[in-house]
């Protein structure tokens, strides 16, 4: 399968996850109610990201409903829902063990439009996505546009000093009067019995006055924004999404602009619901999302230390590719036939060299599991290879174990390996190396302790603490 990415759209009202390609088609997908809890919030992401997760998903892209400094990756205020301060991206990075991109929700939708829906075509767009609350996106000269930090937070534009208060702190913002929350409340306040706004449509064109009044509570203060907006940025068009965003269009197509000035094309978005979670994905194939930096994992311990289980249930969990020696080794030997010790030492260092020789020739933003022994070579050789391959981050994790572990594993293992390998007489030699043996110390280490299962989790956490250069 092609490289495909993860994206997770979390509303006031849903969470919707897929898997998505390159090309912006969803390829699987799901959706489940918005727990109140916000630590349950996050624990719901993570659920459905595993569903879609495997070797081929380059990383997850999460669409949140608040104020999100894009650079540092934090969430710095929600509404209705608000996750700051839960250290979001760590918690999927940890448990995922995949890079994780963060936007607010309505710069993820108008991602997705631009690329393949409504604003496709234009670079200077502003969208509102209607639903529970009102978010808000800007794109100046093709790229979602952030200012200082957390630029586009168009629900907030005041249209209403006296207005109801807002989550944000002021009064009258729009998202107070032209949300789907505030169109619930307009429409019991006029007492009307309806499930859908389609009816309330229906009931203004059968000439209900209380009807055609819950209409323009809801799209009066929405085009007072609109004009605003215009006035503002100039974009080329502006977009309505969300749940309500056809209606909008629907409900402003009476109301034009107050001034001939500001008079942008308003169109309803095309994408829907899913264009969150399809924005999402498609910002984890964004050049800028991705790490630059070409990464290796050294996976480094004595023979029989556990590093081949190490280094595959940590690719498991990442994707991440291993190389290892036996792992191009051990093919020439099984052609080669039987081999002298001397040999299989030169065979080794043959495959050294190819390891390094395929990290040099792998473009930016790779990142490679390496599975070896390392100390069977001179600690200059490895630094004299990390250079030539361009390596900016070295994580090493230093598989220990007591030279009696070693060589009891060593010698129950005696009957599969293939010639060439050092026999029992090794076995000596293996306990006495394992006790004085060190890491090599190229990158930063974290000493696992292979005597007890692998903490899995913690490993993640600390590489992906490396990775970022915390």
């Amino acid at each position: 399968m092609a490289d495909t990415a993860i994206g997770v759209d979390i509303g006031g009202t849903n969470i919707r996850a897929a898997l998505v390609s390159a090309q912006g088609e969803i390829l699987a997908k799901l959706s489940e109610r918005t727990p109140t809890d916000p630590l349950l919030v996050v624990e719901r992401v993570i659920a459905m990201a595993r569903e879609f997760d495997a070797p081929e998903v380059l990383g997850i892209g999460v669409g949140i409903p608040g104020r999100v400094d894009v650079a540092t990756r934090e969430i710095l205020s929600g509404g209705i829902l608000n996750l700051a301060g839960l250290d979001f991206v760590k918690r999927l990075e940890a448990a995922l063990g995949k890079p994780v991109v963060i936007e607010n929700d309505c710069s993820m939708a108008l991602i997705a439009e631009m690329r393949i829906g409504g604003a496709k075509g234009y670079r200077n767009v502003a969208m509102l996505t209607i639903g529970t609350g009102i978010g808000g996106a800007v794109a100046h000269a093709g790229r979602i546009y952030h200012g200082h930090r957390a630029a586009g937070q168009l629900g907030h534009i005041c249209v209403s000093q006296d207005g109801p208060p807002c989550p944000c702190g002021r009064r009258g913002c729009v998202e107070t009067f032209s949300s789907g929350t505030a169109l619930r409340q307009h429409i019991t306040e006029a007492g009307l019995s309806v499930a859908t706004i389609r009816e309330v449509f229906d009931m203004a064109v059968a000439g209900n006055d209380a009807a055609v009044r819950v209409l323009r509570q809801w799209a009066i203060p929405l085009r007072v924004a609109l004009d605003n907006i215009s006035a503002t940025m100039d974009p080329e068009i502006i977009l309505l999404g969300g749940g309500l965003g056809c209606d909008a269009a629907r409900a402003l197509a009476d109301l034009p602009a107050v001034a001939p000035w500001f008079c942008p094309a308003i169109l309803p978005a095309k994408l829907a619901d899913d264009a969150g979670v399809i924005g999402a994905g498609l910002s984890i194939f964004d050049a800028d999302a991705m790490p630059q930096e070409k990464r290796v994992v050294l996976i480094n311990g004595v023979p029989a230390s556990g590093k081949s289980r190490l280094a595959r249930g940590l690719s498991q969990r990442t994707g991440w590719p291993v190389l290892s020696l036996d792992g191009i080794k051990n093919p020439f030997l099984q052609h080669i036939g039987p081999v002298d010790r001397d040999f299989n030492r030169t065979l080794g260092k043959a495959s050294y060299e190819a390891i390094w020789s395929v990290v040099a020739a792998a473009p930016a933003g790779s990142t490679f599991i390496i599975d070896a022994w390392f100390g069977f070579q001179p600690k200059a050789q490895l630094e004299t290879y990390i250079r030539a391959a361009k390596i900016e981050h070295v994580a090493e994790l230093w598989c220990k174990v007591p030279g009696s572990v070693a060589g009891e594993r060593y010698a129950s293992r005696l009957k599969d390996r293939l010639p060439g390998h050092p026999g029992a007489e090794y076995v000596p030699e293996l306990i006495a190396l394992a006790d004085r043996a060190e890491p090599m110390g190229c990158g930063v280490v974290m000493t696992v302790d292979q005597t007890r299962e692998p903490d899995m989790e913690a490993i993640l956490t600390w590489l992906l603490q490396v990775f970022g250069g915390e």
